[in-house]
């Protein structure tokens, strides 16, 4: 079942075209990570994941899979995941950040990359990886 139909498909023609993008997902809670990988999917991307802890979300990263941007949650079974962030920067892999927390406690130099509080839905999710394309290309 899609979370969204095809008037909204329709409305989309003039966004930015995100099908076949590879997009990794780092969230650890069983119940978001799989939501936010049929959501991807739904928008076209290639989904990579969901990462459930760093090790796994590492092993991602360094592997020769290519990843055209992640979305990654800032908590990861207590853990931070700013170490991530410095490795995707790195790489020239946009990424955007995702908490249900309100004190989001960044790094400044992660202040100004785009953020989703949870939940989100479809719509914010295209137009913050929309936007991620837009603003590396």
């Amino acid at each position: 079942m899609s979370l969204r139909d095809s008037s909204i498909d329709a409305q989309l023609s003039g966004a930015t075209d995100l099908n076949g993008r590879r997009i990794l997902i780092v969230e650890d809670s069983p119940v978001v990570g799989p939501f936010t990988a049929e959501m991807l999917a739904d928008l076209g991307f290639d989904v990579i994941g969901p990462a459930p802890n760093m090790a796994a979300a590492r092993e991602l990263i360094e592997s020769d899979e290519p990843i055209d941007a992640a979305m990654m949650d800032v908590h990861i079974r207590g853990e931070r995941v700013f170490p991530l962030c410095d490795t995707l920067a790195a790489r020239g892999v946009p990424f955007l950040l995702t908490s249900g927390y309100a004190d989001w406690q960044i790094p400044d130099k992660w202040q100004d990359r785009p953020r989703l509080q949870k939940p989100y839905t479809i719509d914010q999710v295209e137009e913050a990886l929309s936007g991620l394309f837009t603003s590396s290309n």
